[in-house]
């Protein structure tokens, strides 16, 4: 294990600027939409208040369970269609249209669930369209944030995306908790505050994304190419004829080639991108690749995170504390600083397969303690616990904020890093829509089957996910391969692929042998120069 920035390539400290930075650290923002979501929804559909007004009160268990499960799972839902319809987008209009589309969306839901009067319907409604914008800003996003950084600090800066779903983990978790403490639950504004809050987040990265520079691999493809020039040199902080710009300009343009070279039919298709997409990833070498994310986030999200995060009340319940708003609001806290640390410090210095394994592993024995506890202590509403369930409830407790502390290094945000770099540039932007379906679609799968789970499942609920964490640490250990500092061929060579993103390492060795002349991207009117012609050009 070793804790050194691995470089791709001789890399100028100029590049690793502020610009960059408060760049990345703005598009990530995104996070915050969804972050706070799995923090507030679960609370809020307890309040007495949402209960009376939509008639909860009234239902059955099974009714109860269902309606909540509905709320909760629609979101997934649409957020899994929202990933996919902002691919194309993406593509054609760019990352920050994609981001702009999305927070519009996303803002018409929030608004739809907070003038809520009577009908879950209008709730239903909001919640989809909450969902599908956060879709759409799950998939340019990482996107965004890839393609804007430089490949040492990648993984930090794709980072700043779980960050910042931690931190609005933390603040809905605590507006909860401060509502809980200071309104009565049977004021319906008890509910609507929450759910008015999620728009002001979305309101700030649309002001901010009027602001946002599109990212030169997008301008390159639509043949904008002076613009793409000018992005390139502040996000890098070097002038146009620096060597590091023209070795960034030069693989931009190799990207753009692949791409289209694998196109079936019209060369500027989406479709025909599509087709041609689906038919290198059927490859040797690169089904792997998509199996990797495939199992990662399924492993993510079977990893218990979702059962604390939209059901802490019935979890915190299960094991005898009352106080749940508070114990979900240090909970956030603890995971939001384990975050920062890993993701800031570490992620490019530890890597990726240790951690995942290391989570793993802790946080299944913090799982299977507290299906333990609950089996044998009974603590669930009981008002007095001998001395022996009381003790054994405040180690269950002591055991959920070590659990939220262990799963902020692993799954927590590393399948998104790694699914982020393991695909060559030619397949990367279907790929980015790709992951952020999976996400979605073991959300939903998850949040739908959760309140039926606790209910027949009890102490069990924690066992099947110290088995499945369990499970994820002993596939690690044979199939997750370290990406830590990878360059595309060395990925190439991980997974067995040898493809045109091979060409790579001969482009860049062209450069650094001076033998770059005048070149053209395909499909545009105005060609990216070498050296010698790009400086007197700009």
């Amino acid at each position: 294990m070793g804790f050194k920035i691995i470089e791709d390539r001789p890399t100028p400290k100029e590049v690793y600027n502020i610009q960059t930075y408060w760049t990345g650290i703005q598009i990530a923002w995104g996070a915050l939409t969804f972050g706070y979501d799995g923090a507030f929804i679960g609370t809020t559909l307890t309040r007495a208040s949402f209960q009376r007004d939509f008639g909860l009160i009234k239902m059955s268990t099974t009714d109860k369970n269902n309606v909540s499960s509905n709320i909760t799972s629609i979101f997934s839902a649409g957020a899994f269609f929202g990933a996919m319809f902002g691919w194309p987008i993406m593509e054609r209009y760019g990352r920050r249209v994609c981001l702009q589309a999305s927070v519009f969306v996303f803002i018409i839901g929030g608004i739809l669930c907070t003038v809520a009067t009577d009908q879950l319907r209008m709730i239903y409604a909001g919640r989809l369209f909450t969902g599908l914008g956060c879709g759409g800003i799950t998939a340019a996003t990482p996107t965004y944030l890839a393609e804007i950084a430089p490949p040492p600090i990648r993984g930090q800066m794709t980072g700043f995306f779980e960050i910042a779903y931690q931190c609005a983990s933390v603040i809905g978790f605590w507006i909860n908790y401060g509502i809980g403490q200071n309104m009565d639950s049977n004021d319906s504004k008890a509910w609507r505050i929450p759910m008015a809050v999620q728009i002001i987040p979305a309101g700030m990265l649309g002001i901010m994304s009027l602001f946002f520079v599109e990212t030169p691999q997008f301008l390159f493809k639509r043949g904008r190419d002076e613009q793409a020039i000018k992005n390139l040199t502040y996000l890098r902080g070097l002038p146009v004829e620096h060597h590091y710009v023209q070795e960034d300009i030069a693989l931009i343009q190799l990207q753009i080639n692949n791409e289209r070279s694998i196109a079936i039919g019209k060369t500027d298709s989406i479709w025909g991108y599509l087709r041609g997409s689906f038919h290198e990833l059927s490859l040797p070498g690169m089904r792997n690749r998509v199996f990797l994310a495939f199992m990662m986030f399924m492993w993510q999200n079977f990893s218990g995170a979702a059962a604390i995060n939209y059901y802490s009340p019935t979890l915190f319940g299960a094991i005898g504390i009352t106080k749940t708003s508070l114990y979900t609001g240090i909970y956030g806290l603890i995971k939001a600083a384990g975050s920062i640390i890993f993701y800031i410090w570490f992620i490019d210095r530890w890597g990726r397969r240790e951690p995942w394994i290391t989570s793993s592993i802790l946080c299944s024995i913090c799982m299977v303690y507290l299906a333990v506890y609950v089996k044998v202590g009974h603590p669930a509403g009981e008002t007095n616990l001998s001395p022996s369930t009381a003790a054994g409830g405040k180690a269950g407790t002591a055991m959920i904020m070590l659990y939220s502390f262990f799963w902020s290094f692993g799954a927590n945000g590393l399948p998104w890093i790694v699914a982020a770099e393991i695909y060559p540039l030619n397949v990367r932007g279907v790929c980015a829509a790709y992951y952020a379906m999976l996400q979605w679609l073991f959300g939903y799968v998850i949040t739908k089957a959760l309140p039926s789970m606790f209910t027949s499942m009890g102490w069990g609920v924690f066992l099947f996910f110290g088995c499945m964490l369990f499970g994820s640490a002993v596939w690690s250990i044979f199939f997750l391969p370290e990406t830590k500092g990878l360059s595309m061929p060395e990925m190439d060579v991980l997974f067995g692929f040898v493809g045109k993103d091979s060409d790579y390492k001969r482009r860049i060795d062209e450069i650094n042998a001076g033998n770059i002349g005048k070149t053209e991207v395909a499909g545009s009117d105005n060609p990216v120069l070498g050296p010698e012609k790009l400086s007197e050009e700009v």
